[in-house]
């Protein structure tokens, strides 16, 4: 099975679509998370109003957990919690709005979520902007949504972390990362035409390279830091910014569920896997394929780490 999954990931289409999800599936049974695991931890779910991060949420609660919602617009979020409580009557939802692009947001958000436990957050608001857009603090949008903002909040939710028993954070990536290099000198995409998509792919390059060291710097906090990437998902953000890839791809794309179960199993699963790694269908995967972005240097992991830090004003 290890054969067959490597050449899944390396066939890429077969790999990130429903059908790598089914045939790397069939192994899983005995590694699901057991049930009610989560009882008694709370998880925080970014992105959450909609597609994937409705499906984490989903996720977690049938696993026992309390879910709080984070996502911009009320009436959205709304709908998500009435929906998920719908489904499991007795469930624990609470709804938390905030932009993760604004610094004053996440530091609201941050004050709020700190008046409870938090065990588990997820990183999964996402955005790709046509034309560049800032945020409000001056950053490329989809930096200040996929990196900046994520970092800065969990900094600000380390002691709520410590606290936990088994704290976990994890990155929602993309596999369109792979085809970025790590844009070092540049991480706010002022150089160069802007494409929406290319933004898309180099802030989550910027995330995922940045999980080791995110790893060492929350390890004192005992922290298992993930990032994973969820294969090709039919969600609304697919269908508004890709129409053309969503059309081509459609019978292959994968459900929001499929493209939600790694992230529901990193936060679920015991023994807690090991920090400071990369995953997608519940395997660690490379970081990096040399023939679509070469390899990373830490020289220059580092040098970005250092921009990554001033902008996100730590």
């Amino acid at each position: 099975m290890k054969l067959l999954d490597t050449a899944l990931d390396r066939a890429v289409v077969a790999g990130y679509s429903r059908v790598g999800y089914r045939v790397r599936a069939a192994s899983w049974p005995d590694e699901d998370p057991q049930p009610e695991v989560l009882t008694g931890r709370t998880v925080v779910v970014t992105g959450a109003t909609s597609g994937i991060g409705a499906a984490i949420a989903a996720g977690a609660l049938a696993l026992g957990g309390r879910v709080i919602l984070v996502g911009r617009d009320r009436e959205r979020a709304d709908r998500v919690r009435a929906d998920l409580e719908a489904r499991r009557p007795h469930a624990r939802v609470s709804i938390e709005l905030g932009d993760m692009s604004d610094p004053h947001d996440v530091d609201d958000l941050a004050a709020r979520l700190a008046e409870d436990s938090v065990d588990v957050v997820v990183h999964n608001a996402g955005v790709m902007p046509p034309t560049r857009t800032e945020s409000p603090d001056g950053h490329e949008l989809s930096l200040a949504t996929h990196v900046l903002g994520p970092i800065r909040l969990t900094e600000r939710l380390l002691p709520q972390l410590a606290a936990s028993s088994d704290a976990r954070v994890i990155f929602m990536s993309s596999g369109g990362m792979y085809t970025a290099a790590l844009p070092v000198g540049d991480i706010d995409y002022r150089s160069g035409e802007y494409r929406g998509a290319r933004a898309y792919a180099r802030s989550k390059r910027i995330q995922t390279e940045m999980v080791p060291i995110l790893a060492e710097r929350w390890a004192d906090a005992s922290v298992m830091t993930a990032g994973m990437h969820p294969g090709w998902v039919d969600t609304p953000g697919v269908a508004e910014s890709l129409p053309r890839f969503g059309r081509a791809m459609g019978p292959l794309l994968r459900t929001v569920e499929q493209g939600a179960d790694t992230a529901v199993w990193l936060a679920a699963t015991a023994p807690r896997p090991p920090t400071g790694r990369f995953w997608h269908d519940r395997r660690p995967r490379p970081m990096n394929y040399r023939l679509l972005s070469g390899e990373t240097n830490e020289a220059d992991r580092r040098a970005v780490w250092n921009d990554v830090l001033a902008a996100a004003g730590l």
